[in-house]
């Protein structure tokens, strides 16, 4: 049977922003519980007391993330508009349509383009001036979603990124407080990008400028 306590712990673990802050102990309890009190008895279903809701956040004890000291090591943010983003079902003849792709732009040196591919759907962003040659070597394609006007922003990571915890929480974390949306994220071991709707890329480039100065 749960508990009120295994109740709010399990919302806690679900609530990374909250967890973070109970773990730097900046949150009164006692406030907490009333907000808390009416996702509780949903859960329960049953009325109860804001007291039994204190004494297990007095119970919970999140795991404090480390540190994160090496951000100022992060390497030059580069810019890029007038991105657009395709979305395909994957296909037999899905793979043929990608390297007629590829040979077809190898030698636009200036243009960006960038393929992933997961077990059910592919993903093609490229510089917008490519959208007539994608679009002719994947009509046969089934395209899931087009999206236009979109802009990246690419920062090179430090060396030990990959040993770095929390480095992509807390850079999401500072996106969500600021109300910034991210369309799309694709990282390699050394560099990290994200794609934006231009209306938030200017934000969202100051933002990582503060990140790399505090």
């Amino acid at each position: 049977m749960k508990t009120i306590t295994d109740c709010v712990h399990n919302i806690l673990r679900h609530q990374p922003f909250l967890e973070d802050a109970l773990s730097r102990d900046i949150i009164n309890f006692s406030s907490l519980a009333v907000d808390l009190l009416p996702t509780v008895e949903k859960i329960m279903k049953k009325p109860v007391k804001a007291g039994s809701i204190v004494m297990a956040l007095r119970r919970y004890h999140p795991k404090r993330i480390k540190h994160i000291d090496n951000l100022r090591d992060l390497g030059d943010i580069v810019v890029r508009s007038g991105i657009t983003e395709y979305t395909f079902l994957n296909s037999n003849s899905i793979l043929t349509s990608q390297s007629n792709l590829l040979e077809n732009v190898k030698n636009e040196t200036k243009a960006y383009f960038t393929y992933s591919s997961n077990f059910q759907e592919s993903n093609i962003l490229v510089t917008s001036s490519l959208k007539n040659i994608v679009e002719q070597h994947f009509k046969k394609e089934t395209c899931i979603s087009v999206a236009d006007n979109l802009s990246s922003i690419s920062i090179g990571l430090p060396e030990d990124n990959t040993k770095a915890i929390g480095l992509y929480f807390y850079i999401f974390k500072l996106l969500a407080y600021e109300g910034i949306p991210v369309f799309e994220v694709i990282s390699t071991s050394n560099y990290f990008t994200l794609f934006l709707e231009k209306e938030y890329v200017n934000k969202a480039f100051l933002l990582m400028n503060e990140i790399k100065e505090n």
